[in-house]
């Protein structure tokens, strides 16, 4: 039986702080639904002490962030770009058109359509997010979005250069230097300046996460990707050094991160816990890391592999990192995560900044029922059918006397009037 060794706040908290999200997002978005461009550009003023002329940047504040940038730094952009565009290329590959006769004269198919234009934010208030651009626009893009806007909030008073770069080099079609969730509505509901978009993509904190979710329906949304979530499975393979680095990698995202180590090694744990507090003295970022750990920290201790399994599909994580004798048992056997890395050798800033794979990954338990961003999110897969005359009458009449079962009597005519149309001209169909 699992024994946690550390816990982290209760749900009883986390769920009453995610109230008072919801209701402060609720009255933001009502205010931006109303007043449009006035509201987008008060709630920018007060939240990030930004309200230039234009949200908008112009060719020449793009070309001056690309030139700001060390050829190095572009480099890498592009690198980390190549491997996302690839990787999504692949994904896009493997959605095939299909057009199938089902029965003699009906004819099935579907198309995947890419959806018309795309809002993608990326995060930047604490740390500038370079990569969210690469995961969110650069995949819009392979799956043939025409038009992508990219949302990025000020970066201590001014717009990233490097963010900037990213959303270029990506592809986007229009840049904005607008945060939170006063950007996520303007590019949701449209404002004077900003035309409105038919989805919303791209990681955020609680507030962006929970904008996205009020606004689902309004417009298409990719999934709700909320504070980041990290989870380590180890064995005593490993040492507690590796574990500490990786909890604290990705504790360091927000003080409501949680990370999580689940372990059959009671003095792994008890080595990872001292190599936490060893980090947390050197750590640049420790401010937010030792908060995320000390609130929303676990170590939970299992007997076995399959217990460890058990409570991780349990957790739902966004990030699970697998370091264990036989990580390939848990890519068996798992079936509740937003991604895998799979042995101490990869690791989740891999998947994060540069491997290919997207960051953009469910949160808050979402993992049991959707996975992450991909090129797919941006396409819809549409159906059609065509039916010869003599198809027609054979379906009509079962389509006829299910409407009858059912009640439905306009559905019903439908179905007869082709029935009397096309029977007529082929005697002998349908019986």
């Amino acid at each position: 039986m699992a024994v946690w060794l550390k816990e982290g706040i209760s749900e009883e908290i986390d769920n009453k702080n995610v109230g008072a999200v919801r209701k402060t997002v609720e009255l933001v978005l009502e205010d931006i639904d109303k007043r449009g461009e006035q509201a987008v550009r008060e709630l920018s003023k007060k939240f990030d002490d930004w309200a230039p002329d234009s949200f908008q940047l112009d060719q020449k504040q793009i070309s001056d962030c690309l030139e700001s940038l060390p050829e190095q730094a572009i480099n890498d952009i592009k690198f980390a770009q190549a491997q996302i565009r690839n990787f999504a290329q692949i994904q896009k590959n493997a959605l095939k058109d299909i057009e199938v006769e089902t029965l003699p004269g009906v004819t099935l198919g579907h198309k995947n359509l890419p959806v018309g234009s795309v809002g993608c934010y990326v995060p930047g208030g604490k740390y500038p997010m370079v990569a969210s651009a690469h995961m969110t626009i650069v995949t819009a893009k392979v799956a043939g979005v025409e038009r992508v806007i990219a949302c990025a909030p000020p970066y201590k008073g001014s717009p990233h250069p490097a963010v900037v770069s990213a959303m270029h080099l990506a592809g986007a079609d229009e840049i904005y230097a607008l945060g939170g969730i006063q950007a996520v509505g303007a590019m949701a509901l449209g404002t004077e300046n900003i035309s409105a978009t038919d989805m919303i993509a791209g990681p955020g904190n609680a507030f962006v996460a929970e904008a996205k979710r009020q606004l689902s329906g309004r417009v298409g949304i990719d999934l709700f990707a909320g504070p980041t979530e990290t989870l380590v499975i180890a064995d005593d393979s490993v040492d507690g050094e590796i574990c500490a680095t990786d909890l604290l990698g990705q504790a360091e995202h927000g003080p409501n991160s949680p990370a999580i180590l689940l372990t059959t090694s009671k003095k792994l744990a008890m080595d990872t816990l001292e190599h936490i507090d060893r980090q947390l003295k050197t750590l640049e970022t420790a401010a937010v890391a030792e908060v995320a750990w000390r609130e929303y920290g676990q170590i939970i201790l299992c007997q076995g592999d399959e217990e460890m399994v058990k409570v991780a599909d349990e957790i739902a994580s966004e990030h699970v990192q697998v370091m264990t004798r036989d990580p390939d048992f848990f890519l068996r056997e798992m079936r509740n995560y937003g991604a895998l890395f799979l042995g101490p050798e990869t690791n989740v800033s891999f998947g994060d900044k540069v491997i290919g794979t997207n960051h953009t990954l469910p949160t808050r338990k979402a993992a049991r029922y959707t996975g992450g961003l991909w090129v797919g999110k941006f396409i819809k897969t549409c159906t059609y059918q065509r039916v010869s005359p003599e198809a027609s009458a054979m379906v009509g009449e079962y389509c006829s006397r299910l409407c009858a079962l059912e009640g439905f009597a306009g559905h019903k005519a439908q179905a007869d009037i082709r029935v009397s149309r096309y029977k007529s001209k082929n005697p002998g169909n349908g019986e």
